[in-house]
C-alpha cells in the first residue's frame, strides 16, 4: 500500500525533519566528544579511579533529575500552552519560577548528599574513599540547570543556543583540559575529574545565559513567581519529576548498583557499555528534542493527523538509524569497547544485551514524550515505573550470581516489556500510534479526512 502524504503534512514533516537533522548534527558531535572524554579519562586514569568517576557521574545524573523537580519537561508543555493562550507574561513567569526551583532544589539535594556521606563515614571500611560522593554533590547543580536551560530554550524555538554550550563547548573543553593537565604531569583522580567537569559546565552555562539574554529569550530565574507557579503546577511537576527520574534511573541506576554490589571496576565497565549502547538512540533523541513542543501544540489543538505524522516520522527515522548502529555493535562490539582500554573489551556481550533493549525503544517511538506532552504522565509513571522498578529488584537478586551480564540481561528484558506497554497505552488510550506501525494509522487518518 502506497502512502500518500497530503501537502499540509509534507510541509510539517519537512520542517520537523530538517530541524531534527540539525539537532542530530549537534547530538552526533556531542556523542563523539562525550566518547572522546570517556576514552581520554579511562586512558589517563587507573581502572579504579575511572570507576570512581563513572559511579559519581551516574549518581549525580540521577540526583540532578531529582533536583530538577520535573521542571525541564513541564516548561516544554507550559510554554506552548501559555503562548497558545496568548499569555506571554505567564509563560515567562513559568520559565523564571522553574529556574529558581531547579537551583534551590539542587543546592538542597547537594547538601543532603554531603550530610549523608559524613554520617556514613564511621560505618565504612578504613580504606574506602568517599570523595566521589562529594564530587557528585559539586556537579549536581550544573547538571540540573543545564538540563533545564536546554528545555527552556528549545521550548522557545532555539536549537543552537539550547544545545551548543553544554553539548559542544563543555564536552570539547573537558577532554582538552584533561589532556593538557596530563601532558604537564597532573593525573586526575575520579573525584578531581568530576570537579573539573562541574567548573567547566558552569562556565558554559554562563555563556549560554548571556547569549540567551542578548537574543531576548526568557531564561533568568526569579523567586517572586515560584509560590504561584508551584501552587498551580506542583501536582503536574511531581508526576513529571517521577517520570524523568524513572527514565534517568533506567540509564544510570544499574551503574550505581553494580558499583555497590560488585566493585567500582565493574561499574566502569558497565558504564562504558551502556554509554556506548546509548549511541543507538542518537537520532531518536535528536528528533524528540524537536517534536516535544510540536506534539503538545498539535495534540492540544485537536490536530491528531499532524501529531500522528510527527510521531511516525520520529519512530521510523530513529529505528533505521538505531538498526545500523546495532549491527555494528553485534559485529565489532569488542574492538569498540577496547578503545577505552584492554580491560573493557570483555564487555561485548553486555553491550549487545543493552543495545537490544534500546533497539525496542527505537521501534516503539516517542511514546514517553507523547504521554508526557498529552497529560498522561501519571500513566507513564505507573506503567514504566512499575516494570522497570521490578526489573531493578530482580537485578539485586541476579547481579551476585551473573554479575554485569545478568544486570544487562534484566535491563534488556525490562525495557522491552516497558516500551511495548507504554506504546500500547499511547495507541489505545491517547489515539496516537508511536510505534513503527504508526505510519498505517496516518493512512487511516488521511483517508477519514478526505471522506
Amino acid at each position: 500500500m502506497r502512502l500518500t502524504i497530503p501537502s499540509d503534512l509534507r510541509a510539517l514533516l519537512h520542517t520537523g525533519l530538517w530541524r531534527s537533522v540539525g539537532s542530530l548534527g549537534i547530538k552526533v558531535a556531542t556523542a563523539g566528544l562525550t566518547y572522546l572524554t570517556y576514552v581520554v579519562l579511562s586512558r589517563t586514569q587507573t581502572v579504579s579511579e575511572y570507576g570512581h568517576f563513572a559511579f559519581g557521574l551516574a549518581l549525580a545524573t540521577v540526583l540532578a533529575i531529582l533536583a530538577g523537580a520535573g521542571q525541564p519537561t513541564a516548561i516544554l508543555r507550559l510554554w506552548a500552552q501559555y503562548r497558545g493562550q496568548g499569555d506571554e507574561q505567564k509563560a515567562r513567569d513559568a520559565v523564571a519560577a522553574g529556574s529558581a526551583i531547579t537551583i534551590g532544589a539542587s543546592l538542597v539535594v547537594a547538601v543532603v548528599l554531603c550530610i549523608l556521606t559524613v554520617i556514613s563515614l564511621p560505618f565504612l571500611p578504613a580504606r574506602m574513599t568517599v570523595n566521589h560522593f562529594y564530587a557528585a554533590a559539586i556537579i549536581l547543580l550544573p547538571l540540573a540547570l543545564a538540563e533545564y536551560n536546554s528545555s527552556v530554550l528549545r521550548a522557545q524555538g532555539s536549537l543552537w543556543t539550547a544545545l551548543l554550550p553544554r553539548d559542544i563547548l563543555w564536552r570539547l573543553a573537558l577532554p582538552g583540559a584533561v589532556l593538557v593537565l596530563f601532558y604537564v604531569g597532573i593525573v586526575l583522580s575520579g573525584p578531581d575529574a568530576l570537579a573539573l567537569s562541574a567548573a567547566l559546565l558552569l562556565g558554559a552555562l554562563v555563556l549560554q545565559m548571556a547569549a540567551a539574554r542578548r537574543q531576548n529569550y526568557a531564561i533568568m530565574p526569579a523567586i517572586a513567581p515560584v509560590r504561584r507557579h508551584w501552587r498551580e503546577w506542583g501536582g503536574l511537576s511531581r508526576w513529571l519529576l517521577l517520570g524523568a527520574l524513572i527514565e534517568t534511573a533506567t540509564l544510570n541506576a544499574d551503574v550505581i548498583l553494580v558499583g555497590l554490589m560488585l566493585d567500582l571496576e565493574s561499574s566502569g565497565l558497565y558504564f562504558n557499555a551502556f554509554r556506548t549502547a546509548g549511541l543507538m538512540t542518537l537520532f531518536t533523541f535528536a528528533i524528540e528534542l524537536v517534536i516535544a513542543p510540536m506534539v503538545a501544540e498539535h495534540y492540544h489543538a485537536g490536530s491528531m493527523r499532524k501529531a500522528q505524522a510527527i510521531t511516525a516520522l520520529c519512530s521510523w527515522a530513529g529505528f533505521l538509524f538505531s538498526l545500523v548502529i546495532f549491527a555494528g555493535f553485534v559485529l565489532f562490539g569488542g574492538p569498540i569497547l577496547s578503545m577505552f582500554g584492554p580491560d573493557y573489551a570483555g564487555g561485548a556481550l553486555v553491550l549487545v544485551l543493552l543495545a537490544t533493549g534500546l533497539l525496542f525503544d527505537a521501534a516503539t517511538g516517542p511514546s514517553k514524550i507523547v504521554m508526557m506532552m498529552t497529560g498522561h504522565e501519571r500513566a507513564y509513571v505507573a506503567i514504566f515505573g512499575a516494570i522497570m522498578g521490578l526489573g531493578f529488584l530482580v537485578q539485586i537478586l541476579v547481579i551476585p550470581i551473573w554479575g554485569v551480564v545478568g544486570a544487562a540481561a534484566v535491563n534488556m528484558g525490562g525495557r522491552i516489556l516497558a516500551q511495548i506497554a507504554i506504546a500500547l497505552w499511547c495507541r489505545y488510550r491517547i489515539g496516537l500510534d508511536t510505534s513503527l506501525l504508526g505510519i498505517f494509522a496516518l493512512s487511516r487518518l488521511n483517508a477519514s479526512r478526505q471522506a
